[in-house]
């Protein structure tokens, strides 16, 4: 295959030689940024290219200070059509089957761990998906690239081959988010760090004096670390309390619930006491602010070495009032924050309305110096260091007092990922100090960033206007894409955007946001025309990873809807395990532990040809179902074991067929009993999967090879499957929600005609969670006891059990079965009486208050209520439930034969 010779990555623009870029040769890398970057600046003046959805909000400049075209534009890339041109010869004909096994790929590696971002997946593990479906040369698209690890991963696997050999993969990455598409460019590009120290040491020379306190002989030490405590004002005496002193057990370091006025020894818990705000000239607002009143209440300092700590005295309160002085040299970049899901916690919680009022005022100098003198370097490599460290310059760090008071190293914590949380008890860094060590750290990331014959191209952009992509055009797609209210990604860049001048445009930002009005609705509307976009540019018989991480069952099925209506064909579902949980994965038993990944595919023109011909034929079903099987992967492994493939399963091959023929407007021409009957006399079924006669050939020798099978458990459709579903698991193994919610999910397809139960309420109604109070449940003590070596033995009151035990969800014994379901049927005709009052029609009932409110009403020989509320439901809901159907067929006989005696 012969393309055209892109760039090399490099270090230093200026002093390489010749480079060739689009088929155009230029003197060295700076002349061809230069040249695209005239052209970029006409095209802005452009009306028609600025009205793209998800252009950024900012000014022109702002867009050719950070641009490096055509490899990054800081707004949406009009290079990317002739990139892929380029590539058009390479006629990719890799066929394969879905990747049929879990990924687990951990976080501890230090490409990946050199940036923050607040989702990401580990690169070694997207670069196994890379290698499975494309061939050396493919275009790799990933839509909503957030920090660019599949340009990272293709660039990695370059260099280092995993089963199939390496090889050059050419990556396309976009994202809305302004600061995502520019952390995404720093990864995919070596760029030149010379200078920066020399820069940071001037820096530091003129502002170390900020970063100063003295030790007990009255010595100037260096400053390590500030901590910075609330403070509350009693609701009794409404004398202060300072949180760190009257809240921090002196001991332990915890956190205690209640604390103790020093004035009046009045006991209280932190949400009674009462905020103090403070009136405070802002410098960068030229105004007066009411700001929330901290105190610094720890000074830890550096003898050397060694680490030292004092309480501030008053040559540190002094110090403070000349930073507080101090009149910044240049203007510093802040942005008011938004009403939003997110910004309205630092809002409410300290008075936080502008991007800036995120940092200390001796921080926001220090970061604001190092963006002056820093700017007048050749590229902008240093502005990615800068905002990396962010995490842990702001108020959002969080001080771990408990490890404080073990006395390690780590007492630090950046701010969580997902929120805008300011903590009570906060740590401020020497700024100078940190981007010190922060800029070692990037020489070597420099040193172990792998090279690149094709650089990825990043754009800036909504993935729902892809317009400068030609249809069929990319041979694979791999996307972590929003996922429902996750994480609200413009709200928390807004701390890091300003410093690059442009924000991101959230109007069409695909989330689920109370403040801006967007509902699950809107979530599945918004995804579905980034899916459309997607399947467009998408050549026929590729295919798409979706990776998935949220515990709603409705987000769940708004993807899988959304991906249908797209025209995708979901073919496999499998776990990606990072192995390393986040902050909220370890602070919340009900956070998610595992990443899905869904696998889809977009038919093959061959195959949507020959549909075309038989669509609306009972012919064109068993045509999809045909060319289904083939896509399916044929077998997969777990440990030494078969695991049952889902897909394969009846009800699923039913849904995808249903799926297809409504996407194209096509009616379905067979029933499910039909579709069931048949499906047995066309295919062969092994283990319930239905296979084409060569896909059994082979699943039968792989099977007598194992030996056995896992069978997939109960299919879940409606509640009653669900619950089944859960008391198996459970039975087996009591378990986190964590720990069941991704299994759930690849076992789910709910109906749709059926209302959406959570798991959370599936599990809350029918099971019992140990709360870690009481002594270990039978239930849970013979599963740990047998499945943990370490526990063997340990009584069910012993603490270390406990611990182990504890948020475990169980089967509960016959006699508190038997209180839990009295519980359940009561919400259940609770919810019964709802339907009964509703004039409307009913469009997703919940199966379960039916059966138990048609049950009720039988008891009560109230007949007319269960005909009353069966013409309320879809007629699908009743015929396909037999025991609803039971209660309305003998309801119906029985007020009939009424009639007749009357």
């Amino acid at each position: 295959m012969k393309q055209s010779k892109l760039s090399d990555d490099n270090i230093d623009s200026k002093k390489v030689g010749s480079v060739e870029c689009l088929g155009i040769t230029f003197e060295n890398d700076e002349a061809r940024r230069l040249y695209f970057i005239e052209l970029l600046r006409e095209k802005l003046k452009d009306p028609v290219f600025r009205a793209i959805e998800g252009f950024p909000i900012g000014k022109d400049e702002a867009i050719l200070e950070i641009s490096d075209p055509p490899y990054y534009t800081a707004c949406p890339n009009p290079w990317l059509g002739e990139l892929v041109k380029s590539h058009a010869v390479n006629l990719s004909n890799k066929n394969v089957e879905p990747l049929a096994y879990d990924v687990s790929e951990g976080k501890r590696d230090p490409l990946y761990e050199h940036y923050s971002y607040h989702t990401k997946v580990p690169h070694k593990a997207v670069a196994r998906y890379i290698e499975h479906y494309t061939n050396p040369g493919d275009v790799v698209l990933d839509a909503f690239c957030g920090s660019g690890m599949t340009g990272l991963a293709a660039k990695w696997l370059a260099e280092q081959p995993l089963e199939n050999g390496g090889g050059e993969r050419q990556v396309i990455l976009n994202d809305l988010s302004t600061y995502a598409a520019f952390i995404a460019k720093n990864y995919s590009r070596k760029t030149s760090l010379s200078d920066i120290t020399t820069i940071v040491d001037r820096v530091s020379e003129r502002f170390e004096w900020m970063y100063k306190t003295r030790d007990d002989k009255g010595i100037l030490r260096d400053i390590n670390y500030t901590v910075w405590s609330d403070v509350f004002s009693c609701p009794q005496c409404g004398n202060e309390i300072v949180f760190f002193n009257e809240f921090v057990d002196p001991e332990t370091g915890k956190v205690i619930d209640e604390g103790k006025c020093p004035s009046c020894s009045k006991v209280s818990h932190k949400n009674e006491l009462d905020d103090i705000f403070l009136t405070e000239w802002d410098d960068t607002l030229k105004k007066e602010v009411q700001i929330k009143k901290q105190l610094p209440v720890l000074i830890v300092y550096f003898i050397g070495k060694r680490q030292f700590e004092k309480k501030p005295d008053d040559y540190d309160f002094d110090l403070l009032k000349k930073i507080r002085d101090y009149k910044y040299e240049t203007p510093v970049p802040t942005i008011e924050l938004r009403d939003g899901d997110n910004t309205s916690q630092p809002i409410k919680s300290h008075g936080i309305r502008y991007s800036h009022q995120f940092f200390t005022k001796r921080n926001l100098i220090s970061i604001n110096e190092l963006f002056k003198e820093l700017s007048n370097l050749d590229n902008n490599r240093w502005l990615f260091e800068i905002l990396g460290c962010f995490r842990v310059w702001t108020k959002r760090s969080i001080f771990l007092t408990t490890a404080w008071k073990m006395g390690g190293t780590g007492a630090f914590k950046p701010s969580s990922s997902g929120i805008l949380y300011v903590p009570s008890i906060s740590g401020e860094r020497n700024v100078i100090k940190s981007f010190h060590e922060r800029v070692r750290k990037a020489l070597k990331f420099n040193d172990e960033q792998p090279k690149s014959k094709l650089p990825a191209f990043v754009s800036n952009g909504s993935t729902s206007d892809l317009s400068f992509i030609q249809d069929n055009s990319i041979d694979y797609i791999f996307i972590d894409p929003p996922f429902g209210g996750n994480i609200m990604y413009s709200e928390l860049n807004l701390v890091f955007e300003p410093w690059l001048g442009l924000i991101t445009n959230e109007n069409k930002e695909a989330i689920c946001n109370k403040t801006q009005n967007k509902d699950l609705d809107y979530y599945n509307n918004a995804m579905f025309r980034c899916f459309s976009e997607l399947y467009r540019v998408l050549k026929a018989g590729k295919w798409m990873s979706v990776e998935f991480h949220n515990s709603k069952n409705s987000i769940w099925n708004s993807i899988q809807d959304s991906l249908s209506r797209a025209g995708f064909v979901v073919a496999d579902v499998r776990v990606l395990d990072k192995k390393q949980g986040t902050f909220k994965q370890y602070t919340s038993s009900g956070a998610v532990k595992q990443d899905l990944v869904i696998t889809a595919y977009k038919p093959s023109a061959e195959f949507t040809a020959n549909f075309k011909l038989k669509s609306g034929s009972v012919e064109g079903v068993w045509t999809f179902i045909e060319n289904h099987l083939l896509s399916l992967p044929i077998t997969s492994k777990r440990g030494s074991s078969l695991e049952a493939i889902a897909e394969r399963q009846k009800y699923l091959l039913f849904d995808r067929m249903v799926s297809f023929h409504i996407r194209n407007g096509i009616s379905v021409p067979i029933s499910a009993p039909e579709f069931y009957s048949e499906l047995g006399t066309r295919f062969i079924e092994i283990d319930a999967q239905y296979f084409l006669p060569e896909q059994a050939s082979i699943y039968s020798k792989e099977r007598n090879i194992a030996g056995d099978v896992t069978q997939l458990s109960i299919f879940v459709n409606d509640e009653a499957t669900a619950i089944r579903w859960c008391r198996e698991l459970l039975e087996r193994s009591p378990k986190q929600i964590k720990d069941i919610q991704p299994e759930f999910l690849k076992s789910m397809s709910w109906l749709k005609s059926e209302k959406n139960v959570e798991l959370y309420d599936i599990l809350n109604e029918n099971f019992i969670k140990y709360d870690g109070i009481d002594e270990v449940p039978s239930q849970i003590h013979s599963y740990i006891s047998t499945n943990f070596k370490d526990m063997r033995g340990l009584d069910k009151n012993d603490p270390k059990l406990k611990a182990k035990a504890k948020d475990r969800w169980y089967v509960p014994d016959p006699n508190k079965a038997v209180d839990l379901e009295k519980v359940r049927t009561r919400s259940l005709l609770k919810e019964f009486e709802i339907y009964k009052s509703e004039k409307r029609k009913i469009k997703q009932p919940r199966a379960e208050a039916l059966r138990a409110g048609f049950n009720a009403a039988w008891e009560a020989q109230d007949f007319q209520t269960i005909l009353d509320i069966s013409a309320k439901i879809p007629p699908t809901v009743l015929q396909e439930d037999e025991k609803l159907l039971m209660f309305y067929d003998n309801a119906l006989t029985l007020t009939t034969a009424e009639e007749d005696e009357w």
